[in-house]
């Protein structure tokens, strides 16, 4: 018998007369039930240590002004909403051509996109790469990424996250899924923010009209 074999036939040993726990079944598009899913939301994305501010639809534009108060340039998906940023002043906005390479994206200070969905249970929003949210690279890789998903935008949970998914999938999109700002430890299980992608995400969740 070789270390494989081994190794499966102890675990096997191990296992019997264990109690199995029957695995949940999660059909795609299920829904979840939730009291206040915008709530929950907030509350797990500030868990990754993002920031969360919520805004009327009137109030976008002063809120991410607010966002980038000490940013001095900022690059934006080519079909990002232009009311979003007439309250920026003093801020060079750049709209990304798909040309700029990432030594040239990386001396932006931030860069502001919509959202395809966020998930209440897991804190996480998906980007799907529509023209309002731009590239792969365009949200990687600048330190800051400010990011408005809508409480329309919002599931109780990932199952339920997959029908709206389904059309940019079947169009070859790719999906970017983020769950605070990029982090990782090092040996020490020391903390390090932004080796993998923007050191600070600032979310705005804005409320749905009426």
């Amino acid at each position: 018998m070789g270390t494989r074999e081994d190794m499966l036939s102890r675990i096997t040993t191990a296992l019997e007369g264990a109690e199995r726990t029957p695995v949940p079944d999660y059909p795609y598009g299920a829904t979840t039930s939730l009291t206040d899913v915008a709530a929950l939301f907030v509350e797990r994305v500030e868990d990754y240590r993002a920031i969360v501010e919520r805004a009327d639809p009137d109030g976008i534009a002063a809120a991410v002004a607010g966002a980038l108060s000490e940013a001095k340039r900022v690059v934006v998906p080519p079909e990002l909403p232009p009311e979003w940023l007439t309250a920026l002043d003093g801020i060079e906005v750049v709209t990304d051509d798909g040309t700029l390479t990432a030594e040239e994206l990386d001396r932006f200070d931030g860069v502001i996109t919509a959202a395809a969905v966020g998930i209440a249970v897991t804190g996480t929003i998906v980007l799907d790469h529509s023209p309002d949210q731009g590239r792969r690279a365009l949200s990687l890789v600048p330190d800051l990424h400010v990011c408005l998903v809508h409480e329309s935008q919002l599931v109780a949970d990932v199952p339920e996250s997959i029908a709206p998914l389904r059309e940019p999938v079947a169009a070859g999109r790719p999906l970017t899924w983020i769950s605070g700002p990029s982090a990782t430890s090092d040996i020490e299980l020391e903390r390090v923010e932004g080796v993998h992608g923007p050191r600070t995400l600032h979310v705005l969740l804005v409320s749905s009209p009426g």
